[in-house]
């Protein structure tokens, strides 16, 4: 759905395709409040209204991504990626909490009625936007995923930009062995887990919050070669203090957590999820300065693929990866490989490594 999605972006009205998108994605959590008030056991209409905010959702993602430099100036738009991030890793350190608390005090239902609420906080941020028309409309159809395609082969930065992205989260994730790292090296049970899970987030926020410089670079593809480096130098030190709690042979204890190893664990998570948010903030200001606007809507449905399916990709190979050798070795050998293949990446496209935001060049 998301690269047809990003087509119909590039061939009507933006504020009337998310308005739409936005109405039917409303569908979900209203759907599933009715079934929380009424007990509804069975799964599967769970999963219907799942699958359809989902699927809309995509559409709504590439007609964000189109308008936001029609709202603002270029010079504005790290600023605008920033607040993305933040909000982001507000919705993965502070939504599921939040669920958590709601549903230990007033249940499911309400807690899905509170989320139809702030559904329409969202939605009336969407109507008040003014009509924004692409530069250049375009047919929905196979004729403008072509055209969406044939850009991006010619479109060399974005090409590395979106190949470091791939590279990071397809060796850079950890999530598939936390509960193992938790039960088998920290202990401490869930409690452990969820702040392994929700440490990345909280480095999302925080260099979201401290990201008020980023504004001034200009140098986008040094900036997230850099970044990548530097997630990768945080996931490989993940791997290494599990690799030395191994060798030191410590072992879980349930009622109690490990707390130094705790600590330096989520310090890591911490700063990987900083690395990544920083260069998000990069990847997705050169995407939208150095994209023409009648593209925008395309890239980003494209983009969508990379986003779907690269943690998925990433959470196999941490999974395979440590079956087969240790719980040390996916970080390890992930962050080898993320090195290797942003080094080569930069090294290969002279383009990226000079690119400037003040002459953005796709």
């Amino acid at each position: 759905m998301g690269i047809f999605g990003g087509a119909i972006v590039d061939a009507f009205d933006r504020r009337r395709v998310l308005i739409v998108a936005s109405l039917i994605a409303f569908v979900a959590p209203i759907g599933i409040a009715t079934l929380a008030w009424f007990d509804v056991t069975a799964l599967w209409p769970y999963y219907v209204f799942t699958t359809v905010a989902s699927t809309v959702g995509a559409v709504v993602g590439a007609a964000r991504f189109a308008i936001h430099p029609r709202l603002v100036p270029f010079r504005l738009l790290p600023a605008v990626a920033a607040l993305s991030g933040l909000s982001a890793g507000l919705q993965s350190a502070v939504g599921p909490t939040l669920a958590g608390v709601l549903v230990a005090t007033v249940g499911y239902a309400w807690t899905y009625t509170i989320d139809v609420g702030l559904f329409l906080v969202g939605l009336w941020g969407i109507i008040s936007l003014p009509p924004i028309i692409p530069a250049k409309t375009s047919r929905v159809g196979l004729a403008a995923l072509r055209d969406g395609f044939a850009f991006l082969r010619t479109a060399g930065n974005l090409r590395v930009a979106i190949a470091m992205q791939i590279a990071t989260i397809s060796f850079g994730r950890v999530y598939a062995i936390l509960p193992a790292v938790g039960a088998v090296l920290i202990g401490g049970g869930a409690i452990t887990v969820g702040l392994l899970a929700a440490s990345a987030a909280v480095g999302v926020v925080l260099s979201g919050l401290a990201s008020g410089k980023v504004g001034s670079v200009r140098r986008h593809g040094k900036g997230i070669a850099l970044a990548s480096t530097s997630l990768a130098l945080s996931i490989g030190s993940f791997g290494a203090i599990v690799l030395a709690l191994d060798l030191a042979g410590v072992e879980a204890n349930a009622s109690a957590a490990h707390v130094p190893a705790l600590v330096a664990l989520c310090f890591t998570l911490m700063a990987a999820g900083a690395s990544e948010n920083i260069s998000g903030i990069f990847r997705t200001t050169m995407m939208q300065q150095a994209t023409p606007d009648e593209m925008r809507g395309r890239l980003q449905g494209l983009y969508t693929l990379v986003l779907s399916a690269g943690p998925r990709m990433g959470d196999v190979f941490a999974g395979f990866v440590a079956a087969a050798g240790a719980l040390w070795f996916p970080p390890l050998l992930g962050a080898v490989l993320i090195v290797s293949v942003v080094a080569a990446l930069y090294r290969a496209r002279p383009g990226f490594r000079h690119y400037d935001a003040l002459e953005p060049a796709p």
